[in-house]
């Protein structure tokens, strides 16, 4: 099975219909039809990522995420490490400040973890 046909495929499993995911991730549904019936390959990779990210696919092998929940924990990490570098020094020390209050709120704790 092709990257595009594994798309396809999770795109149906997921949502009603091509048209309702390319509506909610924002892209043309035409560049998306383009796409699936052609090859991902020339589509541009941040779309790809965009599409993976929506789908919890990796976008390395297209497997789901759910199956590799470590790649989908770096790549949450790297998300969010991506968005405080975006941060001057007072929003970094504010979000530390944030994640420091909010990690002593029990209904924020992972299960199974004791904070220090």
């Amino acid at each position: 099975m092709t990257k595009a046909e594994t798309l396809k495929k999770e795109i149906l499993r997921q949502y009603r219909s091509v048209r309702q995911f390319a509506m909610e991730l924002g892209i043309p549904y035409s560049t998306l039809v383009t796409a699936l019936e052609r090859g991902i390959e020339g589509m541009a990779y941040g779309t790809v990522i965009k599409m993976c990210d929506k789908l919890s696919l990796n976008p390395v092998d297209f497997t789901s995420l759910e199956r590799d929940a470590s790649l989908g924990a770096q790549l949450l990490e790297n998300r969010v490490m991506q968005n405080y570098m975006k941060l001057n020094q007072t929003g970094r020390d504010k979000i530390l400040e944030l994640m420091e209050d909010f990690s002593q709120i029990e209904k924020y704790k992972t299960k199974g973890k004791k904070s220090k």
